[in-house]
């Protein structure tokens, strides 16, 4: 499959190759260990600029496949509608869950951004790590500086 995907408000795009000759909901899709660290290191080359960079690799309605990178820290959050389930791939950050999102405002979409948790549960993660987070959960991930943080999300929407 090859798709453009534009990144930054249009300024950048990549190409995206999966194993096979895919049509978009095909039953079983494969992304090759070189093809997804290669879109990483692209990501990585745009958070570098910009913090943080993604792209939605598949968008099946229920749920969502994406790659995320950052190079800085990033807000509080919390997803009303949608759980993330997380495999780190490189670098490493502190996950902040739970407690209370510092000067939220929840957008219509029902997502809600602060500056920071208060009084949330911090764990180390890195490569290889397996998060979930629940709809609903605050949650921040807190990075090192230099570092260039990369994973695999899959959102799964709740009704």
């Amino acid at each position: 499959m090859q798709a453009a995907i534009v990144l930054a408000a249009g300024f950048f795009a990549i190409a995206l190759t999966a194993a096979a000759q895919t049509t978009p909901h095909d039953p079983v899709i494969v992304i090759p260990a070189p093809d997804l660290h290669a879109q990483l290191g692209t990501l990585a080359g745009v958070a570098k600029e910009k913090g943080s960079a993604g792209v939605t690799l598949e968008d099946y309605g229920s749920y969502k496949i994406q790659l995320s990178v950052r190079t800085v820290s990033g807000g509080a959050e919390v997803h009303a509608h949608w759980d993330d389930v997380m495999t780190v791939e490189q670098g490493s950050a502190t996950l902040i869950t739970g407690g209370t999102v510092v000067d939220g405002k929840t957008g219509d979409d029902g997502e809600t951004h602060g500056s920071r948790i208060d009084g949330g549960r911090s764990q180390k993660v890195g490569p290889g790590d397996v998060l979930t987070i629940r709809a609903g959960t605050p949650h921040q991930l807190i990075l090192e500086p230099g570092t260039v943080y990369g994973a695999v999300v899959v959102k799964v929407h709740e009704p």
